[in-house]
């Protein structure tokens, strides 16, 4: 199997190159609704327009790294826009197409229909200042409660809003608004990320460098015990509690902040003890490819005989490469032959969990027309913030439900106990709890929760990564204690695996040193993602494993 280092897949092509192609390119697509055309592989780059469904363009490139489609003009082939693979039903097979890394020229807006008829644009309502000056904020700020960074957060501002401005510093480039959440109703945000409305200097001038300010109010620790599906919180230790403290600083000062629109969230478990603790927990995030340990639930829970080497095949191809096609299969044999029956028997599966909060409600986007669902599919409504991170529609999952999920999965496999043989010990088995592990432990993927511990060090873990979510559910097999962790980071559209690898990396370390501190890792390994074209366990050790009756592993 051919690896791709961390370090070149992250790179992001910043310069054009000449583009060329042969009239009559034998690979096609066209969009699965309607999809939006970038000048660049990613989600950032401009918008440069759009296609719908009905029309078939010709596919020129492809980008190496991520999953994107150069597309052109159907009758010239000159290259038109970048596609989100996903968003696009192909013809043809893409790995006949050359790589590219053209970046193309934004489109001249067109004039106005009518230059003398103003385009009429939304104005943040009126707002009344004592000193006639305003400011609107020009970007997700924070709100200080003095003049500089060193002083304490106490808000954060989005784009548009306005703030009576109630005076300026004459020594720092900030100016103090009205801000009702502070103790004394007065904050300052840095001058340089407000437009001024207004004579700034008719505000009052601040010119001392010590502000006299009433003690801000202790925040709370974030860091909570966690307890899901009906059994207690076992109480954190001091040491367990310092532990979460420290996770949850280190990703605030990597700029994952939940009062913001880019943030994270954690669950770890000590599976001896069973201390578990969490933050972020209350946020729906897009399930990814982490959904499919349930699927491995939902399976294990609708065979009554070991896996055939077609299924076996399939659960090799789901756990470890991802595929989508395989996922789909498994759905359907889940499902007594609809994928749709399959994703509510996932569901299912976390309710009577006691886990309401996560859920499948259709299968995984492949190429082709997806099989239409049976009945009409809603969203559920659950108690968690289901807009915050924009998370998929039909797949969703917090952090503690599926941290809880795999706990049980090593329970019933080694314990021969724990939630899952107790709510369905009739039809699950503590060899198929193994089996699952022993699958998720063949992971080749050497990024995200793993690159923080020994690379010799047994992980049974599934990845899953869209454009805006990234994330890793792991159990750790260490000789200090075996753990679980859950951790996913969000960035609204496009999350950069520069940014988001060494964070998971480094919370990973951090857990694996506080379970072995006699044997401590001392830095993040630059790890690996494997090239996804050349994943196929067709054939493989493993498969043969998964299909034993009795097996031990």
């Amino acid at each position: 199997m051919r690896f791709l280092p961390v370090a070149a897949l992250l790179l992001f092509f910043i310069a054009a190159q000449a583009f060329t192609q042969a009239p009559g390119s034998a690979v096609s697509a066209q969009a699965i609704g309607q999809a939006n055309l970038r000048a660049a592989d990613r989600i950032d780059a401009p918008r440069v327009g759009e296609i719908t469904a009905g029309q078939a363009y010709p596919v020129l490139g492809r980008s190496q790294f991520y999953p994107w489609l150069l597309l052109g003009e159907p009758d010239s082939h000159a290259p038109k826009g970048w596609v989100y693979a996903e968003l696009v039903t192909v013809s043809g097979s893409v790995q006949t197409l050359p790589f590219s890394e053209l970046i193309l020229n934004q489109p001249t807006p067109p004039p106005a229909s009518d230059p003398a008829q103003p385009t009429a644009t939304a104005t943040p309502a009126a707002l009344s200042a004592r000193f006639g000056v305003t400011g609107e904020v020009l970007g997700e700020v924070n709100i200080r409660y003095g003049p500089g960074v060193d002083y304490p957060r106490v808000g954060v501002a989005s784009v548009g809003e306005r703030y009576e401005i109630t005076g300026y510093h004459t020594q720092y480039p900030w100016v103090r608004i009205h801000f009702a959440s502070a103790p004394n109703q007065q904050a300052w945000i840095a001058r340089d990320l407000l437009e001024i409305n207004g004579s700034l200097f008719n505000a009052p001038a601040v010119s001392q460098v010590q502000l006299n300010l009433p003690t801000l109010t202790a925040t709370p620790s974030i860091i909570s015990a966690s307890s899901l599906g009906g059994a207690a919180a076992v109480p954190l230790s001091p040491a367990f509690q310092n532990l979460g403290n420290a996770l949850w600083n280190l990703v605030l000062e990597n700029g994952f902040d939940p009062a913001t629109s880019r943030f994270g969230g954690l669950f770890v478990m000590d599976l001896q003890s069973g201390e578990a603790f969490a933050f972020g927990d209350d946020i729906a995030f897009s399930g990814t490819s982490i959904n499919k340990i349930a699927i491995m639930g939902a399976l294990y829970r609708a065979l009554s005989v070991p896996p055939s080497i077609e299924v076996a095949t399939d659960i090799a191809n789901t756990m470890i490469c991802s595929e989508n096609v395989a996922t789909n299969r498994l759905l359907s044999l889940i499902g007594g032959g609809n994928v749709y029956f399959g994703a509510e028997a996932v569901t299912d599966l976390y309710r009577q969990l006691g886990l309401p909060r996560s859920f499948l409600t259709a299968p995984f986007t492949t190429i082709g027309t997806p099989e239409p669902p049976p009945y009409p599919i809603s969203v559920p409504q659950t108690s968690a913030d289901q807009q915050k991170a924009n998370p998929d529609l039909s797949n969703q999952m917090t952090v503690s439900e599926v941290g809880t999920l795999l706990s049980g999965i090593y329970q019933c496999a080694y314990d021969e106990g724990g939630a899952l043989l107790e709510t369905f010990g009739g039809e699950l088995q503590a060899r198929e709890c193994r089996q699952i592990l022993h699958a998720m432990s063949s992971n080749t993927v050497d990024a995200l929760l793993k690159a923080g511990v020994p690379a010799d060090l047994r992980v049974a873990h599934k990845h899953g990564w869209i454009p805006d979510t990234h994330g890793n559910a792991a159990l750790f097999y260490t000789p200090g204690g075996d753990y679980v962790i859950v951790m996913m980071l969000f960035q609204p559209q496009w999350l950069n695996f520069q940014e988001s690898l060494p964070v998971i990396a480094e919370v990973s370390r951090r857990v694996y040193n506080y379970f072995n501190p006699q044997q401590p890792q001392d830095v993040i390994r630059d790890g690996y993602i494997p090239d996804a074209n050349s994943c196929n366990y067709a054939g493989d050790p493993l498969v043969v494993d998964l299909m034993q009756a009795v097996w031990d592993g």
